[in-house]
């Protein structure tokens, strides 16, 4: 079939919708189109996307073989035929000789690249075969690199006990080369220094291959153990990258904690490793430290480790132990693999980052690139490439270059220093627009509160530093002098190591050269103590930098805002981007094809104007798919709450939320809910503040005790590292719940909106039978960033249904906000929920249109509680019976059904019989029989019955 395939390689029978997504992938890819896939959570999205595309690049990997034999084959014939000269006339001026000549030399010439290109393809081939096969040279490969690993030691030993160095020429590393701007000198190869035999064999050209990204390291994990399970996991070449602090196995450097820190002294130690010796003139020498390089920087073992992960699917945890076991850098050896690899899998921002892309050897011409989670890939986008200093990070950083160049102000080139005191103005006016001045403590001099939002031109001009050249200065010179990581070998070897290589008495001259930026460093420590979780890094001339490079976007493309605080060090610049369209439009314009994917990509009209149309993407180049979920229909019940159990209308609007009768009807709601509903609930409320309050209010009125004494109560907690023990609790509070007979039926979670538990949460089963939304979680409007970026889409982007492109972005972010929390629940095909959307607003229309299209086509509107209140026990009868058969299905023990029926319409599945009483809810003498079970009904009708029953 013309741009499809009629079969796909699939570890199970795929549902019709999985078929469906992969033929669509399958012709966008093949088309060279950029398509925006949106399938649920549950439905198979990732396995549909791993076999789906790799169906496509084996089959593209095929047609390229074939053409290229083909053309070969041709090419062969053309040059073996005779080269009798043609009784034509030439229509040329040249001789019929010299046009032969030129034809026959193009033809030799396309032969002898396509042989050298399909010769190079077999050696690939070959190569992977071997490495997948021969395990016998693996185990081999395996003990020659312990052996180097120990002689490496040794040798780093006997160094140890001779380094020396010599006056002023230890300082050389910290030394700027110098400079020429129009400098075009190639780039410095990574792994340039020892062991240049075997470069060549490192140095690879890069093949068809796959680019996947998410958002999150454990999304990557998943997708990894997704492909290992999939029919091409013994055949596709996988690598997956990271940071250095994900892959370092170095335990010296891992334990700085710090990224930036782990950073910095990872390519200290690369530097060290590629140094020039020190030179043995002097006649008088005095001991100093032995420079740290890094024993897992090894040319022939990072060869070996991107063999291993070239030729077996590995997840990052298994490529951590197999680093450790052949001795060999996890991080440098994956960048190694890149070339040759089929599908590299990635987090966003080392794809969405062009310097960072870079870095990694990634490059996007002609390639696929495959986008997932990409629900907030506008605000990925502009968060990457947003930039924020602080003035504590600015006087440090003026203080340490200030040092820096005192000190080897006679070492330095004049065009080094030009350019260092560009830097220094320009720092010196960023510290100016925040009302202070360089060359004081920052924490003592205060500035006047306020909120300033400029245009970059216009920021430029109140900083006065309009007549330096950002580009020159920035592109240039921070890149090919390196003279950001030159200041942090500065800093950390006078101050941050905690080794002096100059006593008082033998160098005085020395100590007073640094003892501005000892004291100033000691003091900036001193205020953090109370504050462990603020780490400094050596110098925060890295983020000045990145601030600079922001600088030289489009005028029209981003706005800085000068935040002041009462005092210097907590005031910052901080600049805003506002086209993310111009970041993303490189990569559009590079790939073969782009693919968007997520579990909720509404609305995906306003994706498109803000993120593809105003990247040059035409309409024609588009396409869309959608699709249901798998589970039947009756599964989930999505609910539109307008009023509560006493009538109070529900209308959470910013005036209208914090009022006492607006809290305790949310109370009853949920008591409600928690009455009927089994397992765990989860209630997801706007904001932290908004979920402390009304708390608050549920222990004052003592609501709080009556959901406490349904469900056991977890809140979200406030610390990231302590998600994973709050999920595990709930977990097993849920589990116990569901095996005992005792007064609680499940656990109640309060999370919030956009916080740690609304994305990448897997509320499956009873972990999730009812999601309540408290509200409609609004972004700010008062915020200046979100004012700007609103101001910004209103005169850029067209006006459509009578509303602005700013006040649909306010709804936009709302809703999207919305459909990641309330697609925690549904995890897989027998899965069943409820969802509960406590807001009249959700009933518009309008909104309700912004829905995921599965959950739309099934949600039902309530002006009143009643009805509402009938539907979740429905589903709570529905279903209760089911996980009583799975607990018990052919014993008479004691079990529970959360049953809310009258005796005489009481059905019991199966053969079991039942003797049913019914008395009301105060004469409850017949409950302390052990025998009999609490089936406590609707609380909210106006005759309250509890039933009990036992099985005979």
């Amino acid at each position: 079939m013309e741009n499809g395939r009629a079969q796909f390689p699939f570890p199970y029978q795929p549902y019709d919708i999985q078929e469906q997504f992969m033929q669509a992938l399958y012709k966008t890819l093949d088309q060279g189109k950029v398509g925006i896939f949106e399938s649920p959570t549950g439905t198979g999205k990732s396995l549909s996307l791993i076999c789906g595309a790799l169906s496509w690049l084996t089959d593209h990997e095929e047609k390229s073989r074939q053409k290229t034999a083909a053309l070969l084959h041709e090419g062969e014939a053309s040059l073996s035929t005779s080269t009798a000269p043609s009784s034509a006339p030439s229509s040329s001026a040249e001789p019929d000789w010299i046009t032969d000549f030129v034809h026959k030399k193009a033809e030799r010439d396309l032969v002898s690249k396509l042989k050298e290109e399909e010769l190079k393809r077999k050696k690939r081939a070959e190569r992977l075969e071997m490495i997948r096969n021969n395990v016998q040279l693996k185990y081999a490969m395996k003990r020659k690199s312990c052996e180097d690993e120990e002689a490496f030691k040794l040798l780093q030993l006997s160094k140890e006990e001779e380094t020396e160095a010599q006056g002023d020429q230890e300082d050389e590393e910290l030394i700027i080369a110098e400079y020429e701007s129009d400098d075009e000198s190639k780039t410095r190869s990574r792994f340039c220094g020892a062991e240049d035999d075997t470069d060549d064999e490192l140095v690879e050209e890069h093949v068809n291959k796959i680019y996947y990204c998410s958002r999150t390291h454990s999304q990557l994990a998943q997708f990894v153990h997704e492909v290992q399970k999939s029919p091409f996991s013994k055949d596709i070449s996988l690598v997956t990258l990271g940071s250095r602090q994900n892959l370092c196995i170095n335990e010296e450097v891992r334990r700085l904690g710090s990224i930036q820190r782990i950073n910095d002294c990872c390519m200290e130690m690369q530097k060290n490793k590629r140094g020039e010796s020190p030179s043995h003139t002097s006649a008088k020498r005095k001991r100093g430290p032995a420079k740290p390089v890094c024993p897992y920087n090894k040319a022939s073992a990072l060869q070996q480790m991107r063999d291993s992960v070239l030729g077996t699917v590995h997840d990052i945890e298994q490529m951590l132990k197999l680093g450790r076991e052949t001795h060999s850098c996890p991080y440098y050896a994956t960048r190694l693999a890149v070339p040759p690899a089929q599908l590299v899998v990635l987090p966003y921002q080392m794809l969405l980052h062009e310097a960072t892309r870079r870095a990694a050897g990634v490059q996007l011409k002609g390639q696929v690139v495959i986008i997932d989670e990409a629900h907030n890939l506008s605000d990925t986008l502009s968060s990457i490439h947003s930039a924020e200093l602080t003035g504590a990070q600015l006087c440090r950083a003026h203080s340490q270059l200030t040092q820096y160049a005192d000190r080897y102000k006679s070492r330095l080139k004049a065009k080094n220093l030009m350019y260092i005191k560009q830097i220094l103005f320009v720092i010196e006016g960023l510290v100016r627009v925040l009302g202070g001045k360089v060359g004081q403590n920052p924490q003592s001099q205060t500035t006047q509160t306020g909120t300033e939002l400029h245009s970059i031109n216009n920021f430029l001009f109140k900083a006065q530093i309009d007549n330096i050249n950002l580009f020159k200065v920035l592109q240039r010179y921070f890149e090919k002098s390196m003279i950001s990581r030159k200041l942090v070998g500065f800093v950390e070897k006078y101050a941050g190591s905690g080794v002096s290589l100059h006593t008082p008495s033998s160098s005085n001259k020395e100590n007073r050269r640094t003892e501005g930026l000892n004291r100033y460093l000691q003091t900036l420590q001193s205020t953090q103590i109370n504050a462990p979780e603020k780490v400094l890094s050596a110098s925060p001339m890295m983020q000045v930098e990145v601030f600079f490079m922001a600088l030289t976007n489009s005028n029209t493309d981003g706005r800085v805002l000068a935040h002041r605080q009462g005092t210097l060090s907590e005031s910052s610049v901080k600049f805003l981007l506002l086209n993310p369209a111009v970041h993303f439009a490189e990569v559009l314009k590079q790939c073969r094809a782009v693919i968007i994917a997520g579990g909720t990509m509404q609305p995906v009209s306003d994706f498109k104007q803000e993120l593809l149309f105003s990247a040059g993407v035409g309409e024609e180049r588009i396409t869309e798919f959608s699709c249901g979920h798998v589970i039947p229909p009756e599964n989930i019940l999505p609910l539109v709450l307008c009023s509560g159990p006493s009538g109070q209308e529900l209308d959470f609007t910013f005036q209208n939320r914090d009022s006492p009768r607006m809290m305790d009807e949310t109370g009853r709601i949920l008591s409600n809910i928690c009455n009927v509903v089994p397992g765990g609930v989860v209630c997801f409320f706007p904001s932290y503040e908004y979920s402390r309050r009304i708390v608050s209010h549920w222990e004052a009125s003592g609501a709080l005790t009556r959901l406490a004494n349904k469900k056991k109560i977890f809140q979200e907690p406030k610390k990231a590292n302590q998600v994973e023990q709050v999920l595990s609790e709930f977990s097993r509070c849920i589990q116990r719940c569901a095996v005992d007979a005792g007064g609680l039926t499940g656990a109640l979670l309060f999370s919030v909106v956009g916080g740690k538990m609304s994305e990448g949460i897997n509320f499956s089963d009873d972990l999730g039978r009812c999601v309540v939304m408290v509200g409609m979680p609004y972004p700010n409007i008062k915020s200046p960033e979100l004012q700007e970026k609103m101001s910004y889409l209103d005169k850029h982007l067209p006006h459509s249904g009578g509303r602005s492109p700013g006040q649909a972005l306010i709804e936009n972010l709302c809703m999207k906000a919305v459909n990641q929390s309330i697609g925690r629940a549904i995890r897989h095909r027998g899965d069943y929920s409820s969802i509960v959307m406590c807001d009249r607003r959700y009933s518009r229309p309008a909104t309700l249109s912004k829905l995921p299209t599965w959950i739309k086509s099934r949600t039902s509107t309530h002006t009143t509680f009643g009805p509402a209140f009938a539907a979740l026990r429905k589903v709570r009868s529905k279903y209760a019976h089911e996980s009583t058969l799975k607990q018990s299905p052919a014993s008479l023990q004691k079990c529970i059904h959360m049953l809310s029926v009258y005796p005489s319409s009481l059905v019991l599945p199966g053969e079991a019989e039942a003797s049913v009483v019914s008395l009301p809810l105060c004469s409850t003498d017949i409950s302390k029989d052990r025998g009999w079970e609490d089936l406590r009904g609707n609380i909210s009708t106006p005759k309250m019955y509890a039933f009990y029953f036992k099985i005979l």
